[in-house]
Protein backbone atom coordinates (compact mmCIF):
# COMPACT_ATOMS: atom_id res chain seq x y z
CA UNK A 1 0.00 0.00 0.00
CA UNK A 2 1.35 3.44 -0.99
CA UNK A 3 2.42 5.94 1.67
CA UNK A 4 0.10 8.94 1.61
CA UNK A 5 2.29 11.93 0.78
CA UNK A 6 0.32 13.71 -1.96
CA UNK A 7 -2.97 13.89 -3.83
CA UNK A 8 -2.10 10.99 -6.13
CA UNK A 9 -1.04 8.71 -3.25
CA UNK A 10 -4.25 9.58 -1.42
CA UNK A 11 -6.40 8.55 -4.38
CA UNK A 12 -4.48 5.29 -4.74
CA UNK A 13 -4.87 4.48 -1.05
CA UNK A 14 -8.61 5.17 -1.15
CA UNK A 15 -8.96 2.76 -4.07
CA UNK A 16 -6.89 0.16 -2.15
CA UNK A 17 -9.08 0.45 0.96
CA UNK A 18 -12.20 0.06 -1.16
CA UNK A 19 -10.60 -2.77 -3.14
CA UNK A 20 -11.82 -1.18 -6.35
CA UNK A 21 -10.01 -0.18 -9.54
CA UNK A 22 -12.98 1.39 -11.33
CA UNK A 23 -13.44 4.55 -9.24
CA UNK A 24 -10.80 6.83 -10.78
CA UNK A 25 -13.36 9.38 -11.92
CA UNK A 26 -15.28 9.61 -8.62
CA UNK A 27 -12.55 9.40 -5.97
CA UNK A 28 -11.72 13.13 -6.44
CA UNK A 29 -15.37 13.83 -5.56
CA UNK A 30 -15.06 11.77 -2.36
CA UNK A 31 -12.02 13.89 -1.46
CA UNK A 32 -13.87 17.12 -2.27
CA UNK A 33 -16.78 16.11 -0.04
CA UNK A 34 -14.34 15.17 2.74
CA UNK A 35 -12.69 18.60 2.50
CA UNK A 36 -16.07 20.33 2.85
CA UNK A 37 -16.81 18.33 6.01
CA UNK A 38 -13.30 18.83 7.40
CA UNK A 39 -13.72 22.59 7.06
CA UNK A 40 -16.91 22.34 9.12
CA UNK A 41 -15.45 20.08 11.81
CA UNK A 42 -11.80 21.08 12.28
CA UNK A 43 -10.54 24.20 14.06
CA UNK A 44 -6.76 23.94 14.15
CA UNK A 45 -4.26 26.69 14.87
CA UNK A 46 -2.73 26.07 11.43
CA UNK A 47 -6.01 27.27 9.91
CA UNK A 48 -5.66 30.71 11.50
CA UNK A 49 -5.08 33.67 9.17
CA UNK A 50 -4.61 37.36 9.99
CA UNK A 51 -5.82 39.92 7.47
CA UNK A 52 -5.24 43.68 7.74
CA UNK A 53 -7.06 46.24 5.66
CA UNK A 54 -8.55 49.73 5.42
CA UNK A 55 -12.21 50.60 5.40
CA UNK A 56 -13.15 53.72 3.42
CA UNK A 57 -14.99 56.53 5.18
CA UNK A 58 -18.74 56.34 4.55
CA UNK A 59 -18.68 52.64 3.62
CA UNK A 60 -20.26 50.31 6.19
CA UNK A 61 -19.79 47.18 4.05
CA UNK A 62 -16.61 45.10 4.24
CA UNK A 63 -15.87 42.08 2.08
CA UNK A 64 -15.40 38.77 3.90
CA UNK A 65 -12.24 36.91 2.77
CA UNK A 66 -13.00 34.19 0.24
CA UNK A 67 -11.42 31.51 2.44
CA UNK A 68 -13.16 32.66 5.65
CA UNK A 69 -14.86 30.03 7.84
CA UNK A 70 -15.19 31.62 11.27
CA UNK A 71 -14.04 34.82 12.95
CA UNK A 72 -11.71 34.54 15.94
CA UNK A 73 -11.47 38.26 16.61
CA UNK A 74 -12.14 41.44 14.64
CA UNK A 75 -10.48 44.71 15.66
CA UNK A 76 -10.34 48.35 14.67
CA UNK A 77 -6.69 49.42 14.83
CA UNK A 78 -6.93 53.13 14.02
CA UNK A 79 -5.83 55.13 17.08
CA UNK A 80 -5.30 51.99 19.13
CA UNK A 81 -6.71 48.48 19.01
CA UNK A 82 -10.39 48.11 19.87
CA UNK A 83 -12.46 44.93 19.40
CA UNK A 84 -15.67 44.92 17.40
CA UNK A 85 -18.64 43.10 18.94
CA UNK A 86 -20.70 40.73 16.80
CA UNK A 87 -24.43 41.47 16.82
CA UNK A 88 -27.42 40.06 14.98
CA UNK A 89 -28.89 41.59 11.84
CA UNK A 90 -31.98 42.56 13.85
CA UNK A 91 -29.82 44.40 16.42
CA UNK A 92 -27.95 46.13 13.61
CA UNK A 93 -31.23 47.30 12.09
CA UNK A 94 -32.41 48.59 15.49
CA UNK A 95 -29.19 50.54 16.03
CA UNK A 96 -29.36 52.15 12.60
CA UNK A 97 -33.03 53.05 13.01
CA UNK A 98 -32.66 54.29 16.59
CA UNK A 99 -29.63 56.48 15.93
CA UNK A 100 -30.52 57.69 12.44
CA UNK A 101 -27.73 55.64 10.86
CA UNK A 102 -25.02 57.63 12.64
CA UNK A 103 -21.38 57.61 11.57
CA UNK A 104 -18.29 57.38 13.77
CA UNK A 105 -15.77 54.79 14.87
CA UNK A 106 -17.21 51.31 14.31
CA UNK A 107 -17.99 49.32 17.47
CA UNK A 108 -20.15 46.50 16.12
CA UNK A 109 -20.41 44.23 13.11
CA UNK A 110 -23.00 41.84 11.71
CA UNK A 111 -23.14 39.27 8.92
CA UNK A 112 -25.31 40.49 6.07
CA UNK A 113 -25.38 39.84 2.32
CA UNK A 114 -22.20 37.70 2.55
CA UNK A 115 -20.34 40.71 3.96
CA UNK A 116 -19.49 42.33 7.28
CA UNK A 117 -21.72 45.30 8.09
CA UNK A 118 -20.03 47.83 10.41
CA UNK A 119 -21.74 50.17 12.84
CA UNK A 120 -21.43 53.06 13.22
CA UNK A 121 -20.53 53.69 9.59
CA UNK A 122 -16.86 54.77 9.51
CA UNK A 123 -16.51 58.55 9.45
CA UNK A 124 -12.88 58.31 8.36
CA UNK A 125 -10.57 55.78 6.72
CA UNK A 126 -10.32 53.04 9.33
CA UNK A 127 -7.67 50.34 9.76
CA UNK A 128 -9.01 46.86 10.48
CA UNK A 129 -7.47 43.58 11.59
CA UNK A 130 -9.30 40.28 11.23
CA UNK A 131 -8.09 37.01 12.72
CA UNK A 132 -10.08 34.09 11.37
CA UNK A 133 -10.15 30.39 10.60
CA UNK A 134 -9.54 29.82 6.88
CA UNK A 135 -10.52 26.94 4.66
CA UNK A 136 -7.84 24.33 4.12
CA UNK A 137 -6.13 24.58 0.73
CA UNK A 138 -7.99 22.31 -1.66
CA UNK A 139 -6.08 19.35 -3.05
CA UNK A 140 -5.88 19.00 -6.82
CA UNK A 141 -3.57 17.83 -9.59
CA UNK A 142 -1.88 21.23 -9.45
CA UNK A 143 -1.92 21.57 -5.65
CA UNK A 144 -0.84 18.11 -4.57
CA UNK A 145 -0.41 18.59 -0.82
CA UNK A 146 -1.20 20.82 2.13
CA UNK A 147 -0.39 20.93 5.84
CA UNK A 148 -3.31 18.67 6.78
CA UNK A 149 -2.36 15.89 4.38
CA UNK A 150 1.21 16.08 5.67
CA UNK A 151 0.23 16.13 9.36
CA UNK A 152 -2.87 13.92 9.38
CA UNK A 153 -3.41 11.87 6.20
CA UNK A 154 -5.83 9.69 8.16
CA UNK A 155 -8.31 12.56 8.33
CA UNK A 156 -8.36 12.79 4.54
CA UNK A 157 -8.48 9.04 4.08
CA UNK A 158 -11.33 8.30 6.48
CA UNK A 159 -13.22 11.41 5.40
CA UNK A 160 -13.11 10.32 1.75
CA UNK A 161 -14.02 6.72 2.64
CA UNK A 162 -16.97 7.96 4.68
CA UNK A 163 -18.31 9.81 1.63
CA UNK A 164 -17.69 6.82 -0.63
CA UNK A 165 -20.08 4.57 1.29
CA UNK A 166 -23.39 6.07 0.08
CA UNK A 167 -22.13 6.08 -3.51
CA UNK A 168 -21.15 2.41 -3.28
CA UNK A 169 -24.27 1.45 -1.28
CA UNK A 170 -22.06 0.03 1.45
CA UNK A 171 -24.07 1.13 4.46
CA UNK A 172 -22.40 -1.47 6.69
CA UNK A 173 -19.12 0.41 6.44
CA UNK A 174 -20.47 3.91 7.07
CA UNK A 175 -20.25 3.42 10.83
CA UNK A 176 -16.64 2.25 10.67
CA UNK A 177 -15.46 5.13 8.51
CA UNK A 178 -17.49 7.65 10.53
CA UNK A 179 -15.96 6.44 13.79
CA UNK A 180 -12.41 6.57 12.42
CA UNK A 181 -12.97 10.01 10.88
CA UNK A 182 -14.54 11.41 14.05
CA UNK A 183 -11.69 10.09 16.20
CA UNK A 184 -9.06 11.61 13.89
CA UNK A 185 -10.76 15.02 13.87
CA UNK A 186 -11.22 15.01 17.64
CA UNK A 187 -7.57 14.15 18.22
CA UNK A 188 -6.44 16.98 15.95
CA UNK A 189 -8.70 19.48 17.71
CA UNK A 190 -7.36 18.34 21.09
CA UNK A 191 -3.73 18.55 19.96
CA UNK A 192 -4.34 22.03 18.57
CA UNK A 193 -5.77 23.27 21.88
CA UNK A 194 -2.92 21.67 23.78
CA UNK A 195 -0.40 23.41 21.50
CA UNK A 196 -2.06 26.79 22.10
CA UNK A 197 -2.03 26.35 25.88
CA UNK A 198 1.35 24.64 26.23
CA UNK A 199 3.31 26.25 29.05
CA UNK A 200 0.55 28.76 29.86
CA UNK A 201 -1.07 27.00 32.82
CA UNK A 202 -4.48 27.55 31.20
CA UNK A 203 -7.19 24.91 31.19
CA UNK A 204 -7.79 23.27 27.81
CA UNK A 205 -11.34 23.58 26.52
CA UNK A 206 -12.10 20.89 23.97
CA UNK A 207 -14.19 21.83 20.93
CA UNK A 208 -17.10 19.47 20.41
CA UNK A 209 -18.09 18.20 17.00
CA UNK A 210 -21.26 19.52 15.42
Amino acid sequence: MATITNYSNLQTTIADFLNRDDLTSVIPTFIQLAEAQINRDLRHWKMEVRASGQQTAGDEWMQIPADWIETIRFNISTGGTRPLDLISRASMQDKRAGNEDMSGTPRYYAHADSQFELYPTPNETTDTELLYFAKIDTLSDSNTTNWLLEDAPDVYLYGALLHSAPYLSEDQRVGVWAQMYSASISQLNVKSEQSRMSGSGLTVKIRGMG
